[in-house]
C-alpha cells in the first residue's frame, strides 16, 4: 500500500460525500529550537494547524514568545515534567498509580495554570499524558482540574472525559528510533481512515503524532508527502485541536 492507496481511499470518501477529519499533534516542546522552527515553518507552508504538547515545568517565556508569532500553533499540557515514576520492569509513566493521586492532580493543575499564564489564548485545556499513559483512576478528576479533554494514542474509548486521540506515529520507537517508512505510514493512515468512517456516531478525528526534537530526514519528508496528498483533497479536512472540543467546552480557563 502506497500513496495511491491513500489517494483512492480519499477519492472514495469524496465520491460518497464524506470527509475524514485529520489533526496534528507534536510532543515534548519546551523551548525554541531550530527543529521547532522547521516544524512551525512546515505548518505555515501547508496551512495545517499543529498542537504542541508542552512540558510545563521546564518551559518558559522563550517558547511563548516564539509561538506568539505562529497563529496556526496551539498548546496542550504534556504532564508536568515528563519524569518516569514507574519502577524498573514497567512501562514508563509519569501519571500512573505510583504516587498519591492528590500529588499527581496538583501537578497537572499547576501545569495547566502555568501554560495558561505563559500562552494565554494559544492554550487548549487538553491533557497529553507523557508516553500516552495515564492511570484510569485519575480520569474522573481531570475535569475538576480544568481539563476539557484527554489525548493519548489509539482509538478513543468512552470515559469520564472526552478523548481526542492520535492514531499514526511517525517514529519507529522500537527499532531505528528514526522516522518510519513513508509507505508504511500512508498505509496505516489509509486503514485508519477506512475504519473511522464506519463509526455509527460519525468519523473519529484521526491524529498524526510527531516529535520534532527527534525527527530525521525521513520523518520530515513524510510530513511534506502527507500534506501534499491531503491538504486540498475533498475527501478530508485538517482541523485544529480547538475545533474538536465540544462547542460548550471551547472557552479556555479564566
Amino acid at each position: 500500500m502506497t500513496a495511491p492507496t491513500l489517494r483512492k481511499t480519499l477519492d472514495d470518501l469524496a465520491n460518497r460525500g464524506q470527509q475524514a477529519v485529520l489533526w496534528w499533534r507534536d510532543d515534548d516542546a519546551v523551548q525554541p529550537t531550530p527543529d521547532l522552527d522547521r516544524l512551525l515553518a512546515t505548518s505555515a507552508r501547508w496551512q495545517v494547524p499543529v498542537t504542541l504538547a508542552v512540558i510545563p515545568e521546564p518551559t518558559g517565556p522563550a517558547l511563548a514568545e516564539r509561538l506568539a508569532h505562529s497563529p496556526a500553533a496551539n498548546v496542550a499540557v504534556h504532564g508536568w515534567n515528563h519524569r518516569n515514576h514507574a519502577p524498573a520492569g514497567e512501562k514508563k509513566q509519569e501519571l500512573g498509580s505510583h504516587r498519591p493521586q492528590v500529588q499527581v492532580l496538583a501537578e497537572l493543575a499547576a501545569g495547566l495554570a502555568r501554560l495558561h499564564a505563559l500562552h494565554g489564548a494559544h492554550l487548549v485545556p487538553v491533557l497529553v499524558p507523557p508516553w500516552n499513559r495515564i492511570a484510569p483512576a485519575l480520569l474522573p478528576a481531570l475535569a475538576r482540574c480544568g481539563f476539557q479533554a484527554l489525548s493519548v494514542f489509539g482509538p478513543a474509548r468512552p470515559g469520564p472525559i472526552p478523548a481526542i486521540n492520535t492514531h499514526v506515529d511517525l517514529m519507529d520507537w522500537h527499532g531505528t528510533r528514526g522516522g518510519r517508512a513513508t509507505d508504511d505510514l500512508l498505509a496505516e493512515l489509509a486503514k485508519a481512515i477506512a475504519a473511522s468512517v464506519q463509526v455509527a456516531t460519525g468519523p473519529e478525528p484521526l491524529g498524526i503524532l510527531s516529535h520534532h526534537l527527534v525527527h530525521d530526514a525521513r520523518a520530515w519528508h513524510f510530513l511534506d508527502v502527507l500534506f501534499d496528498l491531503t491538504r486540498d483533497h475533498p475527501g478530508c479536512r485538517w482541523v485544529g485541536l480547538p475545533d474538536l472540543l465540544p462547542p460548550s467546552d471551547r472557552a479556555l480557563i479564566p
